[in-house]
């Protein structure tokens, strides 16, 4: 059932699609870069506008649809469409949002978004009603679930590769595409059989005709351009983070070629001549400073207020004393730039700041630290540092 749909009401619905992907996934990618305690509120907002650009998507498409006169959109169904797309749609990007984006992980993030794409579409048509009944083509439902898990995949892997507005915004076309494809798709093997003449159609439940629908819509549709404007809008912080990362651009700092450019080359080990019994010998300079991915670029945070270090696969998790933001080092390279007169690997997996040690217990076979700040947090040791952790907090001479 596609003839007859209006090609204008068509392109609309694709693009609210794109629009409520990347208001939703831009949200979605601040989660990493801020406290826990903003974490609920920022997956809540990207559920919300996903779930709403995924609702109004649907019902902008059924309005360009040719539905049989006296159709009318039963209310309890249509509301109960846009919840349960809500709920997978939050429940999907908290598992993709949370800990490394593993393939299992990001499969069933894939799965959940598509499923809440199909269940959302199929409940939201059951809210139709009118002098017809309804009937679905299986080969055709069973399609249209592939196409939207198969897209919300791809819209995923875009959204995860974090490299600028330009995945965001492949990500959101993804989505749009996931979203507007199942759609037509599944109305595609939708077929609306007239009932007999003489027979009366009894509408059970509270109902909308499609002119109230329609002025639904239209709110939505403001709401959503609304979310994609404001995440559009510079943030200041960024701006005032990157002039005082230029500022302290420490001293001998290399830099790109390009002149035209203000950012420093992507940190690595840094060498230069250090005499030796009157041989140059090279050797790592440790930097001062360590890369922090936010939702708008990269940061740079002071060695001197790094609490400890994680390992996260391939990546590492910076502790400031207040939350865990993500760095694109790995432990081992995090490790060799850190001075090591003040941070000691405890743990295969994690790296502290000794002067930020504020307390030390044995625990098992090894033992637990605590590291100061706004929000103190507890690392473990292994049993084969502690000796090391002993020395290096002045503990060990009482049992010499």
């Amino acid at each position: 059932m596609l003839e007859g749909h209006d090609p204008y009401l068509v392109a609309l619905s694709v693009v609210i699609a794109i629009l409520g992907g990347y208001t939703g996934f831009g949200l979605t990618a601040r989660i990493r870069g801020t406290p826990d305690a903003s974490h609920r509120l920022l997956l809540a907002g990207a559920a919300f506008f996903l779930a709403i650009g995924i609702w109004t998507m649907h019902f902008v498409g059924m309005l360009a649809a040719p539905l049989p006169s006296g159709t009318v959109y039963l209310v309890l169904p249509t509301i109960v469409s846009f919840l349960i797309c809500a709920l997978v749609v939050g429940i999907s990007l908290f598992i993709v949002s949370t800990g490394e984006p593993s393939l299992l992980r990001v499969l069933s993030s894939a799965v959940l978004l598509g499923a809440g794409i199909v269940s959302m579409h199929y409940v939201g048509m059951h809210g139709l009603s009118g002098e017809f009944a309804m009937t679905h083509d299986p080969a055709i439902v069973a399609l249209s679930a592939l196409i939207a898990i198969a897209a919300a995949y791809g819209g995923l892997r875009a959204f995860l590769a974090r490299q600028g507005g330009v995945q965001l915004m492949l990500s959101a076309v993804a989505f749009g595409i996931a979203v507007s494809g199942m759609h037509y798709t599944a109305m595609y093997g939708m077929h609306l059989v007239p009932q007999s003449e003489g027979s009366h159609h009894h509408i059970e439940g509270l109902a909308a005709s499609p002119q109230i629908l329609s002025l639904v819509v239209a709110l939505l549709c403001f709401v959503i351009a609304a979310g994609f404007l404001l995440s559009l809008v510079p943030d200041p912080r960024k701006k005032a983070t990157s002039v005082g990362a230029a500022l302290l651009v420490p001293e001998g700092a290399s830099f790109a070629a390009d002149t035209s450019s203000a950012e420093p080359v992507a940190p690595g080990p840094r060498l230069r001549p250090f005499p030796l019994g009157g041989v140059g010998q090279p050797r790592i300079v440790p930097v001062p400073r360590l890369p922090v991915e936010g939702a708008d670029g990269t940061h740079f945070i002071d060695s001197a207020d790094i609490r400890s270090v994680r390992a996260d696969a391939h990546y590492t998790r910076v502790h400031d004393g207040t939350r865990e933001r993500m760095c694109p080092w790995s432990i081992s390279e995090a490790e060799a730039q850190l001075d090591p007169s003040l941070f000691v690997r405890v743990h295969r997996s994690h790296i502290v700041a000794i002067p930020h040690v504020s307390f030390v217990r044995k625990e098992g076979d090894g033992a637990v630290i605590e590291l100061d700040g706004p929000s103190p947090h507890r690392v473990p040791v292994s049993r084969a540092k502690i000796a090391e952790v002993k020395a290096r907090l002045g503990l060990a001479r009482r049992h010499a």
